[in-house]
């Protein structure tokens, strides 16, 4: 595992992204920033990082053999060593919001944004961004942000936090190689905010209904039960958990 350390950039991913294509980056390079300025989340969204509080790093994996149809496996591996990382130091009530953000109880600590590189018909490899609430004690017109030290109750070490995150999450990449895509949806699944519980949905056309979250389609796409009782997919830009 190759670890840059920066004091500053706009994005380690874009940071990462940029180094890919200049030069030829070893598999499990780290790139770190102890103050990330434009932080990116899921759909443009920006993500709020205080310096020395919180971590803010990519990950650069190549992979072999995850075809392109499967790479929902690499957002579900990413999103179960954070939450087995995030169990280690005593997080409560850990779980996966779809499809990649990280809570306690029905707070955010941490986010994932994932960009992949398809070859063909597979994926070629990953940079895979990752921003940890760790010790921030507030978040201003963030109401359902909290952090790990607010939720635990005692201050954690950033490099501790770094390491167990990643180590979880390469662990977890040698488990794909032997893993197919049932085996790790079923194991999400059971760690899905909300599952089999009734909860408020907001469309794409800002309408609000009510559904219950049922699982994740062989792509990835969040599975709901309306109030019809039929079951349907949706994509990330398509929905929005009001709670």
């Amino acid at each position: 595992m190759n670890i840059i350390k920066l004091n500053a950039t706009d994005s380690t991913n874009t940071y990462l992204k940029l180094l890919v294509n200049k030069t030829n980056v070893v598999d499990q390079t780290v790139v770190l920033a102890e103050d990330q300025q434009r932080g990116r989340g899921q759909m443009g969204n920006g993500w709020l990082s205080r310096k020395g509080q919180s971590l803010t790093f990519s990950v650069f994996k190549s992979f072999k053999g995850v075809m392109a149809e499967d790479q929902f496996m690499i957002s579900m591996a990413v999103s179960l060593a954070i939450i087995n990382a995030f169990k280690t130091f005593g997080l409560p009530k850990v779980s996966i919001k779809w499809p990649n953000d990280i809570l306690s109880g029905n707070k955010k600590v941490a986010g994932i944004l994932i960009e992949n590189v398809l070859e063909g018909a597979t994926v070629k490899y990953s940079v895979i961004g990752i921003g940890i609430n760790v010790n921030e004690m507030e978040f201003p017109s963030l109401p359902q942000a909290s952090s790990l030290k607010l939720e635990i109750g005692k201050s954690l070490e950033l490099e501790e936090v770094l390491h167990a995150v990643l180590k979880n999450m390469f662990d977890k990449f040698e488990l794909m190689t032997t893993q197919n895509f049932s085996d790790l949806r079923n194991v999400y699944e059971q760690n899905l905010f909300r599952k089999d519980i009734v909860s408020v949905f907001e469309n794409k056309e800002g309408q609000h209904f009510n559904a219950i979250i049922k699982g994740i389609s062989g792509i990835g796409e969040l599975l709901i039960e309306t109030e019809n009782k039929a079951i349907e997919p949706f994509q990330i830009k398509e929905l929005k958990l009001i709670y």
